[in-house]
């Protein structure tokens, strides 16, 4: 979306929102659309240039199905403030908040926050996993999104969750050669995760669409990758399945171990965090008073979950209690998914010994496995090795040390993300 519609919102800025979302998702759309239909002054912020997320990702006009369509529509329609490129880096008080553009910091006021942050991608190192070709499932996809070209490239997709046949769907259309699939979870497992999809028609649907569109890829269970190589950019990788290894030669290698869910900001604001994800009532809201999260921060269940988690968040930050409530028993049928998810696409154990001890676990700050296997805690690791602090801070790295040593970060500290320092003026430290 041009610079013209970003200033023209930014007017408005002096003023105070109802409520304000931050992520553009479908669950910040969603949440954006019922506080809006609710009577609210709403505003919703992200850092891409459109709406949708990464599943949506491009806005209406490369929405991916009806659905999506409908609801671009529907947000359109609404009175809501669009405030993208710009991102949310910290929090000046309770109801304020700093986000930077490229060219301005801006102050965001508001009575009630709604979190709609997403997850991103887990990144598991292995050796080779820092060579050129190797990227994120998701990660490719977006780039082919944004017109990179993947046309008669080798393709390796590996990792965990139905992401990775998604995305599989998606750059074969793109003119890719899918070479395989590989799915570390256990054959019996998926397959169980296949039966219990008669219990939810249409993820069913979706999963009969994508194994058509994907006609004649191998799907292999219990497989992994363990190395990449190649000279200057990745030719080939290695995975392993029932202790016997395969060498492929590919152009690419998509790779992740389903997703992580994007806490930082609710844990700025002291929300409780329950095994990873932030913990909220039958209205969404979390311990943080006015605080409200929907989406992949909550539990990774899809769009159907998120759209719905969304909704009842506007609905109760504008104070339709009445809209809220109405939607709490398709809450509960989406949430029995998410369980099934997590269940079904659990990481083994055998991942948590991938890296070598020369294989860099943090980029940023060029840190090895074999350093940080030196301490005992990530408090320990990030004050002597400075893994976690570089430009990602921690988002990658962070992720891969929580699974492969049992670590959790401590705290978050500003910025959320690295910023210049006029935007952070007065805000470190800040307190309510």
């Amino acid at each position: 979306m041009p610079d013209t519609k970003l200033m023209a919102d930014a007017e408005n800025f002096g003023a105070k929102f109802d409520v304000l979302v931050i992520g553009a998702g479908p669950a910040g759309i969603a949440a954006a659309c019922a506080a809006s239909e609710s009577g609210a002054r709403a505003g919703i912020v992200d850092d891409n240039p459109a709406a949708g997320g990464q599943i949506w990702r491009g806005g209406a006009e490369h929405s991916p199905s009806r659905e999506a369509t409908e609801w671009h529509e529907r947000l359109a329609r609404a009175n809501v403030s669009f405030i993208y490129g710009a991102k949310v880096v910290a929090r000046e008080s309770a109801d304020v908040l700093v986000a930077e553009t490229w060219e301005r910091t801006l102050k965001l006021k508001f009575a009630k926050l709604v979190i709609a942050t997403g997850a991103r991608e887990r990144f598991l190192p292995f050796p080779g996993w820092t060579l050129p070709g190797v990227m994120g499932a998701g990660g490719l996809q977006a780039l082919v999104k944004s017109e990179l070209s993947v046309a008669g490239k080798r393709v390796v997709i590996a990792g965990s969750g139905p992401l990775l046949l998604a995305v599989a769907e998606y750059l074969r259309r793109a003119g890719a050669q899918i070479i395989l699939v590989a799915e570390q979870s256990p054959a019996g497992r998926v397959r169980g995760f296949g039966a219990r999809l008669l219990l939810h028609p249409a993820k069913l649907w979706q999963a009969i669409r994508l194994k058509r569109a994907l006609g004649g890829v191998p799907y292999h269970f219990g497989m992994w990758p363990v190395v990449a190589g190649g000279a200057e950019k990745l030719e080939w990788v290695e995975l392993v399945r029932d202790n016997t290894k395969t060498r492929i030669a590919c152009d690419y290698l998509a790779c992740g171990f389903h997703l992580v869910p994007n806490v930082e900001l609710a844990e700025l604001y002291g929300c409780e965090i329950d095994d990873g994800f932030v913990r909220v009532n039958e209205m969404q809201e979390t311990s943080a008073a006015g605080v409200f999260c929907a989406g992949e921060p909550v539990g990774i269940g899809g769009v159907e979950a998120a759209l719905i988690e969304g909704q009842i968040a506007g609905f109760a930050a504008a104070g339709n209690v009445a809209g809220a409530r109405e939607l709490f028993a398709e809450r509960t049928s989406a949430r029995k998914f998410t369980g099934l998810l997590a269940r079904t696409f659990a990481l083994r154990d055998e991942l948590r010994s991938l890296a070598a001890p020369e294989t860099l676990v943090c980029r940023c700050e060029d840190v090895s496995h074999a350093r940080l296997a030196k301490y005992s805690d990530w408090r320990s690791a990030k004050l002597q090795t400075r893994c976690g602090m570089g430009a990602c801070q921690g988002r990658v790295c962070g992720a891969a040390v929580e699974f492969i040593f049992r670590w959790r970060a401590e705290s978050v500290r500003p910025p959320i993300f690295p910023a210049r320092v006029e935007s952070l003026a007065g805000t470190v430290g800040a307190k309510e």
